[in-house]
């Protein structure tokens, strides 16, 4: 891996190569280190980061998934990600068709998530209106920390209770069917989970974006074409004004690039809702 931008300048008649224009497989601290989330700066509660593959073509997925069009870099950093966040945020669409299973416990970050005050994994967050999941499944049944269940109070009775029975920790985060997004980034900041991560999928990033609640987009773009119709990294309908975001570091290995992306200061942001 290399990184592309921004890139220290190398002066000097003896200066050696920049390492970092150097391909190699960096360790866990150093993709820890470039991914830090930023320190608080008293403005916001919460950092929302999604994190997101798409081929050359647009696809987010291929025949539903997107482990087709990813790699073992991508994965690499996939698991950064988690380690690094309070709280991994996914729509129950993707919840289903991704098999999303427990987050795991990962030795090499344990020490730096005791001294962030993080419990030894993230939470698994699922945003869902109708509950239409199986609670039998060790996503619920036997997580290391309980995963929550994001939804509107005009959810069915049954269904919240069918969670709560399976272990799980409902959370009501909008009035009507579904979510509001900034209600839910509210609720999980009560909850002391400010270091956010979204995996989407698209609809529910396409949510977050059309609230002006997101923060910054880690995108992995993968050197692969499907044709077809799979879906874009996010769906539903368009905002008024596209949302402008700066480049904060790009990264590269074997053709795969991995940028980020930060959302202007000057972008206000506007209410939204959000179902899953």
């Amino acid at each position: 891996m290399r990184r592309l931008f921004p890139v220290p300048p190398v002066t000097g008649p003896t200066a050696g190569p920049d390492p970092d224009r150097t391909d190699r497989e960096w360790s866990l601290a150093e993709l820890a280190a470039a991914y830090a989330y930023p320190e608080p700066d008293g403005r916001r509660e919460t950092w929302l980061r999604a994190n997101m593959v798409s081929t050359l073509d647009g696809a987010a997925q291929h025949d539903g998934r997107s482990q087709p069009i990813s790699s073992a870099a991508d994965m690499r950093v996939f698991g950064t990600l988690r380690a690094l966040a309070d709280v991994v945020i996914a729509g129950a669409e993707t919840v289903r068709q991704e098999g999303y299973r427990p987050a795991r416990v990962r030795p090499d970050f344990a020490e730096a998530r005791r001294a962030a005050g993080q419990p030894p994994v993230p939470v698994i967050a699922v945003v869902t209106a109708g509950l239409e999941l199986d609670f039998s499944l060790p996503l619920f049944t036997s997580p290391v920390v309980p995963t929550l269940i994001l939804t509107g109070a005009a959810a069915a009775p049954d269904r919240i209770a069918a969670a709560e029975k399976a272990g799980a920790r409902v959370v009501i985060a909008g009035d009507g069917v579904g979510v509001d997004p900034a209600r839910a980034l509210t609720a999980l900041a009560g909850l002391g989970h400010t270091r956010l991560l979204t995996e989407g999928g698209p609809r529910l990033l396409g949510q977050f974006v059309a609230a002006g609640v997101l923060d910054e987009l880690c995108l992995t773009v993968s050197p692969m074409l499907t044709a077809g119709d799979a879906q874009r990294i996010a769906g539903g309908p368009a905002v008024a004004v596209p949302r402008r975001f700066a480049l904060a570091s790009l990264l590269e290995e074997e053709g795969f690039l991995f940028s980020r992306y930060r959302r202007d200061q000057g972008d206000p942001g506007q209410a939204g809702a959000a179902t899953g």
